[in-house]
């Protein structure tokens, strides 16, 4: 099946020229894939994601993929914080988190603490009772503004030059095999 010419004219993923461009960077780099620079990476010691670009097939048409790769364990605790926020919402409806905040929002120390507090509380019952579960995954995503989007978890303790070319290759051989089983993570081990 090809894309129409009107997908493929308006993502800029799928011109023949951004196709070679990224080819090109990846052989200087003697790599199947390239890192991507992001705006809101603010800590370069985390291993336990990556944001990278390749060269692959998407309905018989040679794409650029846009790739966020990251670890089960991060997975886990994004969503047991999210759950864990949606709670505290329920018993603070006012509160906003800082990453949500307007300038001008406003809120007291004390408001704040007991916030934190009870989002601790929330994200140590969600671990213990094990609400929350990831599984390996691969999501594509068609309607990515720059080639085809993809989400890929997987069941790594760091994401790395080998897993990511790893990964690549079985992905663009069409060789991905995800693991099925259920995993549930506990914080402990990212106490400050």
């Amino acid at each position: 099946m090809q894309l129409n010419q009107k997908t493929m004219n308006m993502n800029p993923g799928f011109d023949p020229e951004e196709i070679a461009q990224l080819k090109e960077e990846c052989k200087a780099e003697n790599a199947n894939f390239i890192y991507v620079e992001d705006e809101f990476e603010d800590d370069d010691d985390n291993n336990e994601h990556a944001h990278v670009q390749f060269v692959g097939k998407y309905k018989d048409q040679e794409v650029i993929y846009d790739a966020l790769i990251f670890t089960l364990r991060l997975h886990h605790s994004t969503l047991v914080y999210d759950e864990a926020l949606e709670r505290l919402k329920k018993e603070m409806p006012n509160y906003v988190s800082p990453d949500e905040r307007p300038a001008n929002y406003k809120i007291s120390d004390e408001q704040e603490d007991e916030a934190e507090l009870l989002l601790t509380e929330f994200i140590e019952e969600i671990e213990e009772n094990e609400e929350i579960t990831v599984r390996e995954h691969v999501e594509i995503d068609d309607q990515f503004e720059y080639g085809v989007g993809l989400e890929v978890g997987l069941n790594k303790t760091e994401i790395n030059d080998k897993i990511i070319s790893d990964f690549v290759k079985a992905f663009t051989t069409g060789n991905v095999q995800l693991d099925p089983t259920l995993y549930s993570f506990t914080g402990s081990e990212d106490e400050d």
